[in-house]
């Protein structure tokens, strides 16, 4: 198994090499992405791809926790960033004390948290208090609602401007990396060129520090819809179900179990 990557080393990866992340929900994946991922997330997107739900929001703390004891269980030896869910971070107190309960009740190396500049003092007190935190801006999933829908960032000047002033902001907050979601190329260039830390990109071009999927959408299991983004490197659900309809004809017309699968 490749050595388990560290703040440190993740850091040292910036314009070096790039840094693979892919989500992960439960221990028999994360077993299975462990030879190859750098870093393992456990999205709350999680409750959408899983749970079936329109939007990240409705998931709660103790299911996110939930899901990263399983993930630590089955990557011991990956870095595992827990995602903060919608709710959880209200106040600086608050998401110190829900961080706190991550950090104690899993192996969770890091936290990632959504917003930018709003967010900078609340990450610093986060960080100011020993929770290694991931930044999360451009498009951001839990503000869906009050955002009218998913918008892609960095097509206004406006917005581009933005973005780079809470990729900075959550630089200087203390957060040791950041993920940019839904931005176009350009603005993921110039976000990456411009902090010091690295830089995850989904939906964000080619020229960031490193990318991140939902393993769901990648390996061609989620089939409601496909992210631009997206490229899917399995056709998960077709052959999930051609092997589970194998599975019933064979029992239906007594092909299984044979002589081979029974105890003797």
């Amino acid at each position: 198994m490749p050595k388990k990557e560290t703040i440190t080393s993740l850091q040292q990866a910036k314009g070096e090499r790039k840094i693979t992340m892919i989500t992960a929900y439960d221990a028999l994946f994360a077993s299975l992405f462990r030879e190859s991922a750098d870093m393992i997330l456990v999205g709350d997107s999680l409750n959408m791809s899983f749970k079936g739900e329109p939007d990240t929001l409705s998931i709660t703390l103790e299911q996110m926790i939930y899901h990263t004891q399983a993930v630590c269980n089955g990557a011991p030896d990956t870095f595992v960033v827990c995602d903060m869910p919608f709710g959880s971070t209200n106040t600086k107190e608050e998401a110190l004390a829900n961080a706190v309960k991550v950090f104690q009740q899993t192996r969770a190396d890091a936290v990632k948290i959504e917003g930018g500049c709003e967010r900078a003092d609340l990450v610093e007190h986060l960080t100011d208090n020993a929770i290694a935190v991931i930044g999360h801006v451009g498009l951001l999933p839990q503000s869906v609602r009050s955002e009218g829908g998913y918008k892609v960032k960095g097509r206004d000047e406006e917005s581009f401007k933005q973005v780079m002033a809470d990729a900075k902001a959550i630089e200087e907050s203390g957060a040791f990396a950041l993920v940019i979601e839904g931005v176009t190329p350009a603005l993921g260039k110039a976000v990456t060129e411009a902090v010091k830390i690295p830089v995850i990109g989904i939906g964000a071009g080619k020229e960031t520090d490193g990318q991140v999927l939902v393993w769901s959408d990648m390996l061609g299991f989620f089939e409601a819809f496909k992210p631009k983004f997206v490229k899917r490197y399995l056709e998960g659900a077709k052959l999930v179900k051609e092997a589970v309809g194998e599975y019933a004809k064979e029992v239906r017309s007594g092909i299984f179990p044979a002589e081979e699968h029974t105890y003797k």
